[in-house]
């Protein structure tokens, strides 16, 4: 039998954490104050803008109001950028006797040992995860890669496998989710969390999206917040949800006014007084899952991925190509990686199907280092930089410096420097970090897309007053929170119904692809589109004197004013 992979993606919101956070109680004062001040701003925001008449839970839309309310509750927005990727994964041939359990949710089914308290917060989320199994089955379809390594992990640890379960709370298991609260991955690591715990992160590479490194970290946390806590496990998960400092003074709290300190006595966080009764729910129905009649989709218990060592970097289309895998399924089983390559400093290692890491192994073997990536030798022209050169081959000044022996960064004109590029044009890694962004931004949502330069002093609040646009939206379309930082000369994505004679007048304008078709010059683009030919070839680096190439891609702002003129 073959299992099927699937990524989630378009901006489509689920259940999911809002980020592990560990700050001292002192650091944790300032943020609640901060966030309260924030949610309360974003409501004001949210009510000021327009609210869709239904949502979606983990691409599930639903209609009834009060049942999307209760999915959402406890947790906080995460995006799911992809669109689904199925990876035909064959199981391992096991040549021992028949496993007597041949499904990893009757495996974890049988083994889960929380108690299961006769609580409100727990029906009602019992009640619509049972109303709504066409979730849990999308769900499950995502969870099939990486189910069987997450319960032998947690096995191996005697650790509780109801944590198996975490990850639907989380991510709806989607290693490519994010939230606003700058948490991502499976296990929605926020980035200072990652670091205490050895998650690496890096320009290529960002291990809270690696299923293995993050749930490895995942499990280091959860393990010593445990510990923290004396062994309650639901105190360590509403640590893991809101932060162990918050969970502390609600605990000392409740012992100084002669309260019980269990976990569904504290004065918590709306979030985590729900975050915990999902999992029981979803644990309960696992459990009685025949009680209820209610269909689990079934895992296979056996392992369907394996990691190989592959010692150096290596450009992900030609390792998938020894895999004899499509791009896009083989970036799927590997979304810890940003670019186009791994990461030059590690980890060397790759996820593969167990069916293909054999042959895998044998291919790379027979190649040489060097020819794991390809390279272009550049002259060094009048203008040239590390940093530029990186920014036009899309890698970092450290790497030239590194691959050419340089000392310093002064490069002289005339000399020649070897860059490692991608073997493909670079929209051929739909995974990677500046497709994901590409795909989120230009997923249409309005009339007219613009494209607002950042300049000093704005913020997002600002600018959705200045373009009439929900502030949390205009976040979202750029793949960031609406805390963080704008820098000068960032280019912000914008959809809009109507555009105003004031942005007229600023030329606002739109982001195109254009292809380039047999007999086209920059001349005849330039003209069409009603752009100056120094404009484009900027743009795009071109040289005025080369020819286009059919099937070249160009990257155009068009100014929305003129859209309707343009073929």
């Amino acid at each position: 039998m073959k299992c099927r992979l699937t990524i989630l993606s378009s901006l489509v919101l689920s259940l999911t954490l809002s980020g592990c956070q560990t700050l001292d109680d002192s650091q944790q004062d300032t943020v609640d104050a901060a966030q309260q001040s924030q949610q309360s701003d974003t409501i004001n925001e949210n009510n000021s803008g327009a609210s869709p008449d239904k949502c979606e839970i983990g691409r599930t839309p639903i209609e009834d109001k009060q049942d999307c309310e209760i999915a959402k509750d406890g947790v906080i927005e995460v995006v799911h950028p992809q669109e689904d990727v199925d990876v035909e994964l064959e199981p391992e041939a096991i040549e021992e006797a028949p496993v007597v359990i041949d499904d990893v949710w009757v495996r974890i089914g049988n083994q889960l040992q929380f108690s299961m308290p006769d609580d409100r917060r727990v029906h009602v989320q019992r009640n619509w995860y049972l109303k709504h199994p066409e979730y849990m089955a999308r769900v499950v379809n995502r969870a099939k890669p990486f189910l069987y390594y997450i319960t032998e992990t947690l096995e191996e640890r005697k650790m509780p496998l109801e944590l198996a379960l975490l990850p639907i709370v989380e991510s709806a298991y989607d290693p490519f989710a994010y939230s606003f609260g700058r948490a991502a991955g499976m296990w929605q690591f926020i980035s200072s969390t990652a670091k205490r715990f050895g998650i690496r992160q890096s320009w290529w590479y960002d291990g809270r999206r690696d299923v293995i490194a993050s749930t490895e970290g995942a499990l280091d946390y959860l393990t010593y917040l445990n510990k923290m806590f004396d062994g309650n496990w639901l105190h360590a998960l509403a640590a893991y949800n809101s932060g162990e400092g918050r969970v502390q003074r609600a605990i000392k709290h409740n012992k100084a006014i002669g309260k019980p300190t269990d976990f569904w006595s504290l004065d918590l966080p709306r979030e985590t007084r729900a975050y915990v009764p999902k999992l029981l729910a979803l644990a309960d129905i696992l459990k009685r899952k025949k009680h209820y009649k209610f269909t689990w989709p079934e895992v296979e218990n056996v392992p369907v991925i394996v990691a190989v060592d592959i010692g150096s970097q290596v450009d992900l289309a030609f390792a998938a190509d020894l895999a004899d895998m499509k791009l896009e399924a083989f970036s799927a089983l590997n979304p810890g990686f940003n670019r186009w390559a791994t990461d030059p400093d590690g980890p060397h290692r790759l996820v593969l199907p167990t069916d293909k890491a054999d042959a895998f192994r044998q291919a790379l073997a027979k190649i040489d280092r060097k020819e794991r990536l390809n390279w272009v030798r550049h002259k060094i022209k009048s203008g040239d930089s590390l940093l530029k050169l990186a920014a036009q081959y899309h890698t970092t000044a450290d790497i030239i410096k590194r691959v050419n022996n340089l000392d310093s960064n002064v490069i002289r004109i005339g000399d020649y420097v070897m860059v490692p590029v991608a073997l493909k044009a670079l929209d051929a890694y739909p995974l990677s970090q500046d497709q994901r962004l590409a795909s989120i931004q230009n997923t249409e949502r309005a009339a007219h897309q613009l494209i607002h330069e950042v300049a000093a002093g704005d913020t997002f609040w600002d600018l959705s007053r200045e373009y009439k646009v929900n502030m949390r939206d205009l976040a979202k379309w750029n793949a960031m929170a609406p805390t963080d930082p704008l820098l000068p000369g960032k280019k912000l994505v914008i959809w809009v119904n109507q555009v105003t004679e004031a942005q007229k007048q600023n030329a606002i304008l739109r982001t195109l692809t254009y292809t380039v078709k047999s007999g086209d010059s920059l001349s005849r683009i330039a003209n069409k589109f009603n752009l100056k030919i120094s404009d484009i070839a900027k743009w795009n680096d071109l040289n005025h004197k080369r020819y286009l190439q059919p099937g070249q891609k160009l990257t155009l702002y068009v100014d929305v004013t003129r859209l309707k003129n343009v073929g």
